[in-house]
């Protein structure tokens, strides 16, 4: 029996992935989440055989949280499961661990399929995905002259995004609030026209690599 944990914010989508997986006679649904917090503290806790991880969540995306399950319990699987297929959400989850990338559209009997793979410990993207991950660049692009904009403290925000924290944990972390956290990364996304967190994740470790080169 192959257990799982799937990680998604919408109820609705965990309830139909729920009923489709529990149908199949070798999977197992054993937890939920509905942010990549979570689903870090369920996976440590109960410690599925795979993870189905969404991307966009709120408190901690998909790709932040698959990130910080590498670090703390690299045994553990992950497949990411999601509607959005851009590229730099493809290249990230994979650099960051994850051991597939499926688009929610899947039908059933080739998740189920990817969900085997991936647990005996193979690599499964969904058609077309391949492609992204070969072809994108890997060398870092410079970093916007809007990164001298920010403040000592924004940096330190930044960093910390880049290493997959929460905004309690950053808060924790600086010794300052939750609120005052959510302000300097709403304030980093607008002086850097990003889009999420995953995108300020991205620069910041960009800009952690051109140091290191």
């Amino acid at each position: 029996m192959i257990r799982l944990l799937l990680v998604d914010d919408q109820g609705i989508v965990r309830e139909g992935l729920r009923s489709l997986l529990d149908a199949k006679p070798d999977l197992e649904v054993i937890g939920e989440a509905e942010n990549g917090q979570q689903a870090v503290e369920q996976a440590i806790a109960l410690q599925p055989d795979v993870i189905l991880m969404d991307v966009r969540m709120p408190i901690m995306d998909g790709v932040a949280a698959t990130r910080t399950l590498h670090e703390q319990a690299p045994h553990l699987k992950v497949l990411i499961l999601t509607t959005f297929d851009e590229d730099d959400y493809v290249t990230r989850a994979m650099r960051q661990g994850a051991k597939g990338y499926l688009l929610k559209d899947t039908p059933s009997n080739e998740l189920a399929e990817a969900i085997r793979a991936v647990q005996k410990g193979y690599t499964h993207l969904g058609p077309g995905l391949f492609d992204k991950v070969m072809t994108a660049t890997p060398a870092a692009p410079p970093p916007p002259p809007e990164i001298n904009e920010l403040t000592p403290r924004e940096l330190e925000v930044l960093q910390l995004i880049a290493a997959g924290k929460s905004n309690r944990e950053i808060a924790d972390a600086l010794y300052i609030s939750e609120r005052t956290v959510k302000n300097h990364v709403n304030s980093i996304l607008k002086r850097l026209n990003l889009r999420d967190r995953t995108q300020a994740a991205i620069l910041a470790t960009n800009l952690q690599s051109l140091k290191t080169e």
